[in-house]
């Protein structure tokens, strides 16, 4: 005996499935963007706050994003000692402070990218 099944999927499923598949391109795009300029701005920070003497400090500090991380430091090899100090010499933080100031931003710029791809995907 042979058996056939057959799946019928209700009216708009496909639809459904199409918009779900941009939704998440559209998702990964937007908060990528929104990301890394939210990473310029805490460099951007950071980089009026940290001491200048030569200047060189000040430019190794960099922001990068790779997915949905993102990452702000600082190249130079001295940079961890500035940042919190020793015991010859006071903390003078710079890349803390830039995070710190900028954090409450980032729950939204997330939230904004969420709703463009939600609105780029047609659901809303």
């Amino acid at each position: 005996m042979m058996s056939v099944e057959l799946i019928v999927e209700p009216k708009g499923v496909e639809e459904f499935k199409r918009r779900l598949e941009v939704f998440d391109a559209e998702m990964r795009e937007r908060v990528r963007g929104r990301l890394k300029g939210w990473a310029e701005d805490v460099r951007s920070l950071a980089r009026k706050l940290v001491p200048v003497r030569t200047g060189y400090l000040r430019s190794t500090i960099y922001a990068r994003v790779n997915g949905w991380v993102v990452e702000v430091g600082a190249g130079a090899s001295y940079a961890l000692f500035v940042e919190f100090g020793t015991r010859y010499m006071r903390a003078r933080p710079f890349l803390v402070p830039a995070v710190q100031r900028w954090m409450s931003r980032l729950e939204r710029v997330i939230l904004e990218a969420l709703e463009d791809a939600k609105r780029g995907a047609g659901f809303g």
